[in-house]
């Protein structure tokens, strides 16, 4: 059996959440994940699978701009294109150890993907 490498993992996480299936993502999440996301750090599946969760239902789109791997750290830039933004890019570093993703550093600007102005 072949060992997938750390990009094809994250790779596999992010079409499977972005495009809504949120439980095929977890399957490629570390029960004791720790993602430092911002305003808050999310400790354990649970919580992770929550944040995630809430986000991917408002996701219109995303448009990929780059991924890069060294060894188990991979990162991946991309735009998450929601009612309120298409242009606000956010960037992730995971670290992926046997098989599974253990950690994510997520950076985006929070204000851009909240409610579109009123008009």
């Amino acid at each position: 059996m072949t060992q997938r490498s750390a990009l094809e993992i994250v790779r596999e996480y992010h079409r499977a959440w972005t495009s809504g299936d949120v439980d095929r993502a977890m399957t490629l999440v570390a029960d004791d994940i720790t993602c430092r996301a911002p305003g808050e750090d999310l400790v354990g599946k649970d919580a992770y699978r929550a944040f995630i969760a809430g986000f991917a239902p408002v996701l219109t789109g995303v448009a990929d701009i780059a991924g890069f791997a060294e060894g188990e750290r991979v990162a991946l830039f991309y735009y998450p294109q929601t009612a309120a933004t298409s242009t606000a890019p956010a960037a992730e570093c995971f670290t992926v150890r046997h098989g599974a993703i253990v950690e994510s550093v997520l950076v985006f600007d929070r204000l851009s993907f909240g409610p579109p102005a009123a008009s």
